[in-house]
């Protein structure tokens, strides 16, 4: 999900995060009347005259708040970046990775020296055994290609770790969870365009690597097999959503019989795995397709992908024309931003990314007082009393489930802010001399700490996200909502604003995340985050009843004038969580209005100030790329329909805005529901 953060003192000579949380009648479309369409009511002049900026593909609230944040940041790295020598220790390392990364003209005249060793391991691979034991190798620092695969929490057992293989392999539209199978296979002509664009950015980007043209060419088509090969025996998204299609524990025994035919000890071994007697299969029927693929697709084809896989995964880090490459497809090609981001803002990216809780330190230093941390929490509790209160009031789900429910709300532990415990980065050496070599160590550095949790408790106080990070989430194993201190900023929260204010911008936020608790995913796990079954049959079967509604709901909305359709099933969570967020969160508005007084401000009554903050925060806009991708990877639904969808159903909006049986921002009586 998504979130902002309040105005806070900050330390002298520091730079200011100006913004304030309010209502801004300047970015209203008075032509239009909030019974017709909320979104152009509130947010008609803001969509009218703003611009997407260059380097985006998409702009909104969330993105105004990030960029403040990314400012911020960049006074702190260069700040650090300057010490040098007299930096203490976690200065220093923040300094030293954004320095390297900031000397472009280090990095082109190493070029892709650095990965040598890495393509001279893949170019002796000609046995499958070799291959095999290649891909291992590259999974030994970091690298991932063929498969994804990890210590993690056991689903079915949270407070212990264990070995999770996991499909993948394939990058379109995007590497990682971005990756679609859907996009090797649809026959539209943008997918197919698509898939012919990709294999010439393939192509580029081996050449680039130090392969001749014609080598390039017939490499990209061998690597495009492999990584279509791949996606065939995987699992569509929308089957993901359901936990019980990733998990299958099995004995590691019996692994040679569902893969058969590589090393799989061996490949144990290489990833620096000790003894361990069961890990989770995700996906058996990608691994028994992945293990004949590589007795099976001819070496050359492995060579290519295997390599094209190292040059495009580390592509950031390296020269000028990688990066640009890089950039010109997986941004221009698919999302359809127009020009890069500058060098800093990049650099950033990555730091956050690699070393966040290093950067966060510094971050939390400068930015976030523990008062601001104080705050926010005594709102949390006021959204899990509310949520309380809504489970005890539900007519559909009967005492038994409801116990249990209740008892899942009471185990739900806050993460606040920043970790009680930073990571510990003493083991990891950084230097200025390269970019891309620090990176590496970055990956072998998480590798090495990843491997070492196997056997071990699950420390279920380690955080998923980074201080500075303008988002929020919750975990169905920790069973814990986490809100980094970036999002705890306006337009979400200011400890200036009024309750009406904040309640509809993080508490709304807040609640969203308690109700990924309970969406269709969230709600497998119990208190303890284990996967389990713990709803009666006739509570299971009343939800999914509701859960349908959604799903229905959403997918008649339309994307790009009408061309394109929302994904009911891939958004039913985020949309479930939307509808029972606002809900939690005007009651928790009511309650903390008991016995005060309900004056106007500005014109607007408490309730109506309450959706107008919640209309703000969701305002956004996106290229006509950017739609069309995350139509198909995105489980949120855009802007506006994220504002429309929940409204639409809720009794509390209708009061606040006189909104009439007829009126389009009302569906119909037969077709309104709630379900948190």
């Amino acid at each position: 999900m998504r979130s902002r953060k309040a105005l806070f003192v900050l330390a002298a000579g520091a730079l200011a995060l100006c913004a304030r949380a309010e209502i801004n009648p300047a970015t209203f479309d008075r032509s239009v009347k909030p019974q017709d369409d909320f979104n152009l009511f509130v947010n008609g002049t803001w969509l009218k005259n703003t611009q997407i900026p260059a380097d985006a593909a998409r702009w909104g609230a969330f993105d105004e708040l990030r960029e403040r944040n990314w400012q911020a940041l960049h006074t702190l790295a260069e700040r650090v970046a300057t010490k040098g020598a007299t930096a203490a220790e976690i200065e220093r390392l923040v300094g030293d990775y954004y320095a390297s990364g900031m000397d472009e003209t280090a990095i082109n005249a190493a070029g892709v020296t650095p990965l040598e060793p890495a393509f001279a391991r893949i170019a002796a691979a000609q046995t499958p055994a070799e291959i095999f034991s290649t891909i291992a190798f590259l999974h030994s620092r970091g690298l991932r290609a063929a498969f994804n695969a990890g210590v993690s929490a056991d689903a079915k057992d949270s407070n212990s770790q264990i070995f999770q293989m996991r499909q993948g392999g394939f990058a379109l539209p995007g590497a990682g969870r971005d990756a679609d199978r859907d996009y090797y296979f649809n026959t539209d002509e943008r997918s197919q365009k698509i898939r012919a664009e990709y294999v010439k950015h393939i192509a580029k980007m081996l050449e680039l690597s130090g392969w001749d043209a014609a080598a390039a060419q017939a490499g990209a088509e061998g690597a495009m097999r492999i990584e279509t090969a791949l996606a065939g025996v995987s699992l569509p998204r929308g089957a993901l959503r359901n936990p019980y299609a990733s998990y299958n524990r099995i004995p590691v025994a019996d692994l040679a019989a569902k893969a058969p035919g590589v090393d799989w000890a061996g490949y144990f071994q290489t990833v620096g795995l000790g003894e361990f007697k069961e890990l989770n299969l995700a996906h058996p029927k990608f691994f028994a397709g992945f293990a004949s693929l590589v007795n099976e697709a001819p070496a050359t084809d492995w060579q290519s992908y295997l390599r094209w896989r190292v040059v495009s995964s580390l592509a950031p880090f390296l020269t000028t024309a990688i990066e640009e490459e890089n950039f010109r497809f997986y941004s221009g090609v698919i999302a359809g931003v127009q020009e890069r981001k500058p060098r800093w803002r990049r650099v950033l990216a990555a730091t956050d990314a690699g070393i966040g809780e290093a950067l966060g330190q510094l971050y939390v230093a400068e930015y976030f007082p523990p008062e601001a941390k104080t705050r926010v929490l005594k709102l949390v509790e006021d959204l899990r009393s509310a949520l309380g209160d809504r489970l005890r009031a539900l007519e559909w789900m009967d005492e038994t489930t409801k116990e249990k429910a209740l008892a899942k709300l009471a185990a739900f532990t806050v993460k606040m802010g920043y970790p009680d415990k930073w990571e510990d980065y003493s083991s990891l050496k950084l230097d200025r001399a390269s970019y891309v070599v620090n990176q590496m160590r970055i990956s072998e550095f998480e590798q090495r700490k990843n491997v070492a949790r196997l056997g071990q408790p699950t420390d279920k106080a380690e955080w998923g996200m980074t201080p500075p990070t303008v988002n929020a989430s919750y975990s169905s194993t920790s069973n814990a909502i986490t809100f980094p201190a970036g999002i705890l900023q306006p337009p979400f929260f200011d400890a200036k604003a009024d309750d009406a204010v904040n309640y509809g911008g993080i508490g709304a936020v807040i609640g969203h995340e308690m109700t990924h608790g309970f969406d269709d995913s969230g709600r497998r796990y119990d208190h303890a985050g284990n996967l389990t079954d713990w709803w009666t049959k006739e509570s299971s079967e009343e939800f999914n009843k509701r859960a349908a509604k959604i799903v229905a709901q959403f997918s008649a909305y339309p994307v790009l004038d009408g061309t394109l359709y929302l994904k009911g099933e891939l958004t039913q969570g985020e949309n479930i969580a939307d509808l029972g967020g606002v809900k939690v969160s005007f009651l928790a508005l009511q309650k903390a209005l008991e016995g005060k007084p309900r004056e106007k401000i500005d014109g607007w009554t408490p309730e109506q100030r309450f959706f107008l903050s919640y209309a703000s925060i969701w305002r956004d806009l996106q290229r006509p790329e950017e739609q069309r991708r995350r139509v198909n990877v995105d489980p949120h639904s855009p802007g506006k329909w994220r504002i429309k969808g929940p409204l639409s159903n809720l009794d509390e909006f209708f009061a606040a805005f006189d909104v009439k049986e007829g009126d389009p921002m009302r569906r119909p009586a037969d077709q309104r529901f709630t379900i948190w």
